[in-house]
């Protein structure tokens, strides 16, 4: 059985410990939808929302989660990003709104977390900014896509895998 990295020998949690660790290029991936009525859609599409332009204040709130995902997360390192994106994807057909988060650093520890929280926050502001509108909306499938560097190499989700596309 392996061991926890997290946690000491005594049983206490700690941060892993990467002072050793040769600083390399990470980058990961991640997505997620917002699911919502095709009246919210359009009201995103058209800039209808009375609280302003969906998709870029969300863009701004998914960067700013990602260079502070090491204050959210217990044990994360606090990273120095060299790079964020979050994009947008609506999607007509099955009145959704995709999300996809690219991160990456020159680092010791790779940015999947941020990544992760960058689409987690983006997608929370759509539903807090369209709320008003309809409080079905669903977040889902936050996921990550891919991530590279270190020791571990290049991950890819299996294309059969990828439901937040």
């Amino acid at each position: 059985m392996s061991t926890f990295t997290h946690i000491d020998e005594k049983g206490h949690v700690r941060m892993v410990d990467v002072t050793e660790k040769k600083p390399t290029i990470r980058a990961a991936v991640a997505a997620g939808v917002v699911i919502m009525k095709p009246e919210t859609l359009s009201m995103i599409r058209d800039q209808k929302v009375k609280k302003g332009n969906v998709l870029e204040t969300a863009r701004i709130a998914g960067i700013m989660a990602a260079k502070r995902t090491s204050e959210l997360i217990p044990m994360c390192h606090p990273l120095s990003l060299t790079h964020v994106q979050v994009d947008f994807e609506p999607d007509d057909t099955n009145s959704r709104i995709r999300i996809e988060a690219s991160v990456r650093t020159i680092d010791q520890t790779g940015v999947e977390m941020e990544a992760l929280t960058a689409v987690a926050v983006a997608a929370l502001t759509v539903y807090d900014m369209c709320k008003s509108y309809d409080r079905e909306m669903t977040v889902s499938n936050v996921q990550l896509l891919e991530k590279s560097g270190g020791k571990s190499g290049i991950y890819k989700r299996n294309s059969n895998q990828k439901s937040a596309k």
